[in-house]
């Protein structure tokens, strides 16, 4: 019975943790998604850009060989905001506590201009969408910080230039977080959707007071957990969770 007991201990003790990453496939209004959820409070929730060389990852193979090196991989991964040619941000962008680009606060071309907009922030045990303004009032320590757009959801309400007849449909992805910080819930549309629709998604299904858009045409993700590993061309920004290497 004794040693019944040991082995029993020593299995828990030898088991991997239960990760706070939780990813699922889920339809939503005639439209398909793939859905990453983050307790931003247990998971290490970080923005990738360039290696120890300075040269961008690109691509999710990249970054996972790069982590492995450390003894670490990658959980969960998915692009994260909009960038030049040369793969560097449009906006604010903090990697580690060390701001790569600053905040940019004036209307512009494409989405990204398309006003209000925002930023990802990852704090200390937490993680949040501010509107753009509401950042530089707010002036929070972000140890990681993107910024992209538009704002899908702001305070619970859809982004005022979205049209729920509108006739422009990509596949689309994007980051929404709750009140608390503790959630941030990732989604990738499986078939094109539009930006009305895509906002639904944050506000009234995932229950999300605020959300952000981070890109279209290159929107993929990396969740093994449901099979999705997905390739293309290369990247700038990507947001990520890591762990222990398998």
């Amino acid at each position: 019975m004794i040693r019944k007991a040991a082995l029993l201990l020593a299995a828990l003790w030898a088991a991997p943790a239960v990760s706070a990453v939780e990813c699922s496939d889920a339809a939503y209004k005639g439209n398909r998604y793939s859905i990453c959820e983050v307790d931003a409070s247990e998971e290490q929730l970080r923005l990738f850009l360039r290696d120890g060389d300075g040269q961008v990852y690109g691509h999710f193979s990249s970054l996972d060989t790069a982590l492995a090196e450390e003894g670490k991989a990658l959980a969960f991964a998915t692009n994260a905001g909009m960038y030049h040619s040369d793969r560097s941000p449009v906006g604010l962008y903090v990697e580690d506590g060390a701001k790569e680009m600053r905040l940019v606060t004036n209307a512009g071309p494409g989405n990204f201009g398309l006003l209000p907009n925002g930023v990802f922030c990852i704090r200390e045990a937490r993680a949040d969408v501010f509107e753009t303004l509401a950042f530089a009032e707010a002036a929070p320590a972000c140890t990681y910080a993107t910024q992209s757009g538009p704002m899908l959801v702001i305070d619970g309400e859809l982004h005022p230039r979205f049209l729920p007849d509108s006739d422009s449909y990509y596949v689309r992805n994007g980051v929404g977080t709750s009140a608390d910080g503790r959630r941030a819930v990732f989604a990738i549309s499986r078939n094109a959707v539009t930006f009305h629709q895509f906002g639904s998604l944050f506000r009234d299904y995932l229950k999300l007071p605020n959300a952000l858009y981070f890109d279209g045409n290159i929107s993929r993700l990396y969740a093994p957990e449901i099979g999705r590993t997905d390739g293309g061309r290369r990247m700038g920004p990507v947001v990520g969770v890591v762990g222990a290497a398998p």
